[in-house]
C-alpha cells in the first residue's frame, strides 16, 4: 500500500515510516520541517511543504495517483506553549487539518489514520480510560487535538472520508535499531528532561504537581515504547477496510497505550534502575494545563487490531539514553 504521512519527518512519523517500510508499505512523505528533520526523510518521496498548501498536495497526488491512506502527524505539541500561544495551536493544528481533510478528499483518499491524544480525557476515579470515558481537555494543545476529531468526524459523515483517531498516551524510547528518535534540545516530556539531568544538562528534575490523589500524590502516566506506538499505526492502515467493514460508522477511535499507570514517581524510578544512579529532583505546583493524568483501556486496540504492547518502560528508557547520547555527540556537540 501506499501511504502518504504528514509529519514523517517528526519524532513519531519518523519512527512509523521505518515500521511502514519494513511491512513492505511505499511512504510518502510531506513536513514543513518547522520541527522535523530532514535527515529522516532520506530514502522515501519527500514533499517539503505545508499540510494545508493545495499547490504541494495537487503535485504529490499528480506524482502518486495511486496513495490508498494518509497517517496525519503533522501537529505543534508542547503543552506549556499551547497555553501562552493559542492561536497557533488552532492555527497549526486545527485550521490546517481541516484543509487537508478537504483536499484528501477531493483527490480521493478516503482513509486517515489520525494522531489524537489522552490528553481530551477527563481525570476519572480510578483513572483508567476506555474510548467512551468522558472527554475534557484542559489546555489549548489537547483541546486543538479533541477539535481535529470532531473536524474529521463530521468531514467523514459528510465526505467519502472514513477516520481512525489513535488516542496516544505517553511515547518513550526510540527505534530499537537506532535509526530515529527524539531530538528537541528543550524536552517538556518527563523522560527527556530526566535524560537531561541525568546527561548534566540540567541540574535537577522537577516533579510539577504532589497533591494529585494517586497513590504517591505525583501525576499518573502511561508509557508506551514509540516502536510499539509505530507497529499500531501500520496495523490501523492495514486493518483499516476490515474495521470499517465490520462497524456502523465513519469516524472510529481506539486508544493506544501499555495498559499499566504510572506515577511519576515511579516512572524516576525505573529511570534510575535503567541509569543505574539516582538523580536530583525537587518538586513544584502543576504547570499551567497539568492534570492528574490517566492510563488506558487497551481491549479495543486487541480486539480491532490485533494490538498488545511488547516493549517494556525499562527498555524505552534504555533506548531514548541511547539515542540522546549517540544523536547529541552527532548533532548538538554534547
Amino acid at each position: 500500500m501506499k501511504i502518504l504521512v504528514t509529519g514523517g519527518a517528526g519524532y513519531i512519523g519518523s519512527t512509523t515510516c521505518l515500521a511502514l517500510t519494513e511491512g513492505g508499505h511505499e511512504v510518502v512523505i510531506i513536513d514543513s520541517l518547522v520541527n522535523g528533520r530532514e535527515e529522516y526523510t532520506k530514502g522515501y518521496s519527500f514533499y517539503h511543504g505545508d499540510i494545508a498548501d493545495a499547490q504541494v498536495l495537487d503535485i504529490i497526488f499528480k506524482d502518486h495517483p495511486d496513495i490508498e491512506c494518509c497517517i496525519h502527524f503533522a501537529a505543534l505539541i508542547v503543552l506549556p506553549e499551547s497555553v501562552s500561544n493559542p492561536y497557533k495551536y488552532y492555527k497549526e493544528n486545527v485550521l490546517k487539518s481541516l484543509e487537508l481533510f478537504k483536499m484528501l478528499d477531493e483527490h480521493g483518499c478516503n482513509k486517515i489514520v489520525f494522531s489524537s491524544s489522552a490528553a481530551t480525557y477527563d481525570v476519572v476515579e480510578g483513572f483508567k480510560v476506555d474510548e467512551n470515558s468522558q472527554r475534557k481537555p484542559n489546555n489549548p494543545y489537547s483541546r486543538s487535538k479533541y477539535m481535529m476529531e470532531m473536524v474529521l468526524e463530521d468531514m467523514a459523515k459528510a465526505t467519502n472520508i472514513k477516520g481512525l483517531a489513535l488516542r496516544y498516551f505517553n511515547p518513550i524510547g526510540a527505534d530499537p535499531k537506532m535509526r530515529c528518535g527524539p531530538y528537541d534540545p528543550n524536552p517538556s516530556h518527563a523522560l527527556g528532561k530526566l535524560v537531561d539531568v541525568a546527561s548534566g544538562k540540567d541540574p535537577v528534575f522537577c516533579v510539577t504537581g504532589i497533591e494529585y490523589e494517586t497513590r504517591d500524590g505525583s501525576g499518573i502516566r502511561d508509557y508506551i515504547h514509540v516502536w510499539d506506538l509505530a507497529r499500531a499505526h501500520v496495523l490501523a492502515a492495514e486493518k483499516f477496510d476490515e474495521i470499517f467493514a465490520n462497524e456502523n460508522t465513519e469516524f472510529m477511535a481506539i486508544n493506544l497505550g501499555s495498559g499499566d499507570g504510572v506515577t511519576v514517581y515511579e516512572f524516576i524510578h525505573a529511570f534510575e534502575e535503567v541509569w543505574g544512579e539516582e538523580i536530583n529532583k525537587d518538586t513544584a505546583k502543576p504547570r499551567p494545563g497539568d492534570v492528574a493524568g490517566a492510563y488506558a483501556d487497551c481491549t479495543r486496540a486487541k480486539e480491532l487490531l490485533g494490538w498488545e504492547t511488547t516493549l517494556t518502560t525499562a527498555q524505552g528508557i534504555s533506548d531514548a539514553l541511547k539515542w540522546t547520547n549517540r544523536y547529541r555527540k552527532q548533532k548538538l556537540g554534547y
